[in-house]
């Protein structure tokens, strides 16, 4: 007991805080003292990621990064070295992304590959990718937003100018004017469709039931019977013809014989003189007196 003198104990006592707090600022970092495997992932950009940060692998935190270093032999080039937990396989074709978060802080996510057989070595480099964060995304959108409030102010101009022209209230006033006239007209539409379309109605009806009776009438006549008396009737307009065509016939002997048309002609003139001297020489043709006795 003579060894653990006030000094040692107090060197000892020492000796334990100092491993303590390692492992506890370890601890608090996230370091496992588990057996693990380190891996080292290259990135054109870190994003603000930091040590200590937590390595996830579809949502679930496989490691934590270990450390971060710039590679001044390949200039736009940082590796980040993680550390996973050694029951923690890595398939080749394994792909590594940068995520920011909403507000700050980056996460760095491990898209495991598909091959179950073949695994990268511990120690291997695997190459990284960044994915466009809220930011980014904002960036890359905002000429596209440019652009379209180049549109929004130019719209807010136009209707600027269609709002201050003097013609928009005599539209508007026409407008109300229109609308008044299309009300009024609806409702004598409306009164038409309720008086006089029922009337018209009954009176295509009435038009209807005639229409029918004359189709019964005509249904009942013997249409055979009346073609035969208009065949009848044509054939003795042809006979009548015919004889007027006839030289030899009366008809055909008064219509063509020039001599009876002569005297016809005669006789007409005649009559027509003695209607001339009658109205001429009226005396000459009545004597009456008004007390029996004619003038000598």
């Amino acid at each position: 007991m003579k060894y653990f003198t006030k000094e040692v104990k107090i060197g000892l006592v020492g000796v334990v805080a100092l491993i303590v707090l390692y492992m506890g600022i370890n601890f608090l970092k996230g370091v496992s003292f588990k057996p693990s495997h380190n891996y080292f992932i290259t990135f054109a950009n870190a994003k603000g990621l930091t040590t200590s940060s937590p390595v996830y692998a579809d949502g679930y935190q496989i490691g934590i990064v270990k450390d971060i270093n710039y590679d001044f032999e390949n200039p736009g080039s940082v590796v980040v070295e993680i550390t996973v937990d050694d029951d923690v396989r890595i398939p080749v074709g394994t792909k590594a992304s940068l995520a920011e978060g909403m507000l700050g802080g980056c996460t760095l996510n491990m898209t495991l590959g598909t091959n179950p057989k073949q695994m990268i070595a511990n120690g291997d480099t695997i190459k990284g990718s960044s994915d466009d964060g809220l930011f980014d995304q904002v960036a890359n959108v905002m000429p596209q937003v440019s652009v379209v409030l180049q549109h929004v102010d130019s719209l807010i101009t136009t209707l600027n100018m269609v709002a201050g022209d003097p013609n928009i209230p005599r539209i508007l006033g026409n407008a109300e004017r229109l609308t008044n006239n299309l009300n009024s007209t609806s409702v004598q539409l409306n009164s038409l469709l309720n008086k006089d379309v029922p009337h018209l109605l009954s009176s295509f009806d009435a038009a209807g039931q005639n229409v029918e009776k004359l189709s019964a009438n005509l249904a009942q006549m013997d249409l055979n019977q009346t073609m035969d008396k208009v065949n009848q009737t044509i054939d003795d307009v042809q006979e009548l013809i015919r004889l007027m065509q006839d030289p030899n016939g009366n008809l055909g002997l008064l219509l063509k014989d020039t001599a009876v048309y002569h005297n016809l002609n005669a006789t007409i003139s005649s009559a027509n003189n003695l209607l001339i001297d009658m109205q001429s020489h009226p005396k000459r043709y009545v004597h009456f007196s008004v007390f029996g006795k004619s003038d000598k």
